[in-house]
């Protein structure tokens, strides 16, 4: 499990160092393997603190070669980088002549000289193909080049040094987080979860990370401690299909086969795949399960700690999956055993429908305009009165709805108090449009409210206003709430732009430093390298993933892709169609933000598509690089640089056909790092309006060093420069816990009625 808990070191900038390490031995001179490790790792972009050469120092050149070993994969050294075109920031001068002729000649076999290893013949005065590592027609790559990674003038990143009880810490942090885990989170936590289990007395509160733990225990043949976590029948049905498709949420099986279905569409009718694909989806999402499952499952329902008709209620909304899970579990036959009469009338409840649905109530009063008891059944559950707070205002008026929300606000979570505060401004106007992100991870935007065509500018501003005032106090009343002996504080300049994640969370790997939806990059020189790399241990194939990028302007877009490899200001690296045999292959994009700018240019938006059949391959890395001083591109073509590297992730076995990775603001020389999925095959699908309404959604967040201004204020903190002389630190080490930040924010405190 060594090299698994280095992976969580390194995405929190540390290197992990087992708690057996003798830490008394002062620093003494460095021995052969240990320089030789400090050499390689600078070529990778890494650099040792102090405190973690002392204890590297130490260690056996086992362990040495391991870290090493490491960090080449999280920088991707050992992947094939090696593009279509060489020297590919000199344009080849092809054009859509070329592609023709040459279509011509290998349809009518016009000539067989100058064929290809991939059969295809290229005429004369054609592609010149000594500018090629493959061929040009069909984009299949022959030649391949070794990375030639070399310590230059890019930044460095400092590692430190992470122990056992670090680890614990993080452990602690992800089981306690008050928000959804993101896909890395979790991947952490089921790494350091195998590794220590789950402390004891640490309160699990989000459901994704609760079923990360129950399939640990199930693992170690825990099932009976496994089952005192279920709480409702819901509970049970989330694990059930956590298993079965490795979604920690419940995607409805009609959900996956819409979208399977979807990204097999092809313009190419011919290459079309819908309707197998969906058969093949239906036939995977088919519930099997043995005896010895259909048991468990069965005894798990049966000791749940509540009510028939509650239980019920809670399996309504998902009412036809449960009647698939029912009929695959045997849940029926099990009931009629002894032992199970909990089960019994839980299934006699649910057939027979003798049950009331609580939204349906709620639903029925608010038409008749009866506030009194839809704010009655509301005060019931008060997440759900929250997240419906908005339309109530409109529906019932705002003074009225906000008079009921403050009798119960002290019992909402602190993570929808701030998720309305932040909204506010985009839902109460009359030309916004909001974007939300499905449990598929694609987004999607949704037409405002018509209600609010009902009342005037002036009357929407006082909403707003309400809204971000009641929230603004909750949140300074739990901030005074909290015993604080310390009096001064430090806050790291870039915390002030880097959003409060609510709402936001990424479903990719980020195997480097981790970081949150919405962090703003500087850009250090006057490029932008993106980079896509693909297919590394598949077998040679036709996978053909693209690089794109959309150029915004007032009044017009432009696309630098397969289809259109040199736009003034932007240059592609030539479209590769096919995978060679297990070493992947790269695509590259080169962004000029002087001529850009120049050209007034507003945005650039960068994407990847999978223009094959299926959502994009599972462990493609996307990112870019950028550094003070100008990158190098060797003469196979090979422009990646480990130490220029800015940000990178690697796709998860997902549903979507194409992702937005990443938006520069020219002017302001500044990538916003997001995460948008969107439907299509190419990247001019992508919704320029949807992105910009997701940005629009991204700066009305409430900024993590803003909220730190607060806490100071609120707890009579002063705020200091010197980080050096302040009792609290808030730096951009401290924000790579992500799970800490949203503890520090969201965490459940004692509250009180703001209407007493």
């Amino acid at each position: 499990m060594k090299n698994e808990l280095l992976k969580v070191g390194i995405r929190k900038n540390t290197i992990h160092i087992p708690s057996l390490t003798n830490v008394e031995f002062s620093l003494g001179p460095l021995n052969e393997s240990t320089m030789s490790l400090v050499a390689n790792c600078s070529k990778l972009g890494y650099v040792f603190s102090e405190p973690l050469l002392q204890l590297i120092n130490l260690q056996s050149p086992t362990y040495k070669l391991e870290i090493l070993e490491l960090l080449k994969e999280v920088t991707g050294v050992n992947k094939n980088w090696t593009p279509l075109v060489k020297q590919w920031n000199i344009p080849t001068g092809e054009s859509i002549v070329d592609h023709v002729v040459t279509a011509f000649v290998n349809v009518f076999k016009t000539s067989t000289e100058g064929a290809l290893p991939c059969g295809h013949i290229i005429p004369k005065n054609t592609f010149p193909l000594d500018r090629y590592n493959g061929c040009p027609f069909c984009g299949t790559p022959f030649d391949f080049a070794t990375l030639d990674y070399i310590v230059d003038s890019s930044k460095l990143k400092v590692l430190g040094v992470s122990r056992d009880h670090d680890m614990v810490e993080w452990l602690k942090d992800l089981l306690a987080s008050p928000v959804p885990l993101d896909a890395t989170q979790l991947e952490d936590l089921k790494i350091l979860v195998s590794c220590f289990g789950a402390p004891m007395n640490t309160e699990i509160k989000m459901k994704e990370s609760l079923m990360v733990v129950i399939a640990s225990l199930v693992e170690k043949g825990k099932e009976v401690e496994a089952g005192k976590y279920f709480k409702t029948p819901n509970d049970v049905l989330r694990y059930l299909w956590y298993q079965h498709t490795g979604f920690v949420q419940l995607v409805e099986p009609k959900t996956i086969i819409r979208l399977k279905k979807r990204n097999a569409k092809n313009y190419h009718l011919i290459l079309d795949r819908q309707e197998k694909t969906a058969r093949e989806a239906k036939d995977l999402l088919k519930l099997k399960f043995t005896r010895r499952e259909c048991k468990l499952y069965a005894g798990w329902l049966n000791d749940l700690h509540m009510s028939a008709e509650k239980q019920c209620e809670i399996m309504h909304p998902k009412r036809a999956m449960w009647v698939r899970v029912i009929r695959a579990l045997r849940l029926s036959e099990y009931s009629k055993k002894s032992g199970f009469q909990n089960l019994r009338q839980v299934l006699d409840v649910f057939y027979n429908e003798t049950y009331d649905v609580w939204q349906g109530k709620v639903h029925h009063n608010k038409l008749k305009m009866d506030y009194i008891q839809t704010f009655k059944l509301l005060k019931e559950r008060p997440g759900l009165f929250a997240r419906s707070l908005f339309s109530l205002m409109l529906w019932f008026g705002p003074e009225l709805a906000i008079k009921h929300f403050k009798e119960i606000i002290h019992k909402v979570p602190p993570r929808l108090v701030f998720t309305l505060n932040m909204y506010a401004e985009i839902y109460f106007s009359k030309s916004g449009m909001r974007v939300v992100k499905t449990m598929s991870g694609m987004t999607k935007k949704i037409p405002v409210n018509q209600l609010v065509h009902l009342f005037s500018d002036h009357e929407l501003a006082k909403m707003k206003r309400l809204v971000q005032e009641l929230s603004l106090e909750l949140i300074v009343r739990n901030f005074e709430s909290e015993q604080n002996d310390h009096s001064s504080m430090y806050i790291d300049e870039g915390l002030f732009n880097i959003p409060l994640a609510i709402g936001d969370r990424t479903d990719h790997i980020q195997d480097d430093s981790t970081t949150l939806m919405g962090t703003r990059f500087k850009v250090e020189g006057d490029r932008v390298r993106l980079f896509l790399q693909w297919g590394e241990g598949l077998p040679a194939q036709h996978l053909d993933m693209d690089l794109s990028c959309r150029v915004s302007f007032n009044d017009r877009v432009e696309t630098c892709s397969y289809s259109q490899l040199v736009i003034d200001g932007c240059k592609h690296s030539g479209d590769i169609q096919k995978i060679p045999e297990q070493v992947g292959t790269a695509e590259y994009i080169e962004i000029d933000l002087n001529r850009l700018e120049d050209r007034d240019a507003q945005y650039v938006c960068f994407t990847c598509n999978a223009y094959t059949n299926g959502s994009i391959a599972p462990n493609v890395v996307v990112g870019w690089m950028n550094g003070k001083f100008p990158m190098k591109i060797n003469a196979s073509g090979v422009a990646y640089n480990p130490t220029a590297l800015q940000h990178q992730v690697r796709i998860k076995e997902s549903l979507q056909k194409g992702m937005l990775f990443g938006v520069l603001d020219v002017k302001a020389r500044e990538i916003i790092w997001l995460e948008m999925g969107f439907n299509g095959q190419i990247s001019q699908n992508l919704d320029i309006a949807t992105v910009k309404t997701f940005l629009k959604k991204l700066d009305a967040k409430l900024k993590i060093g803003d909220l730190l201004v607060l806490k100071a204020e609120s707890q009579n903190l002063q705020i200091v420069k010197d980080a050096s002389r302040a009792d609290e630190v808030y730096d951009m080490r401290w924000v790579l816990n992500t799970a800490a930040v949203s503890d520090l924010f969201l965490r459940e405190v004692k509250q009180v009625s703001l209407s007493q």
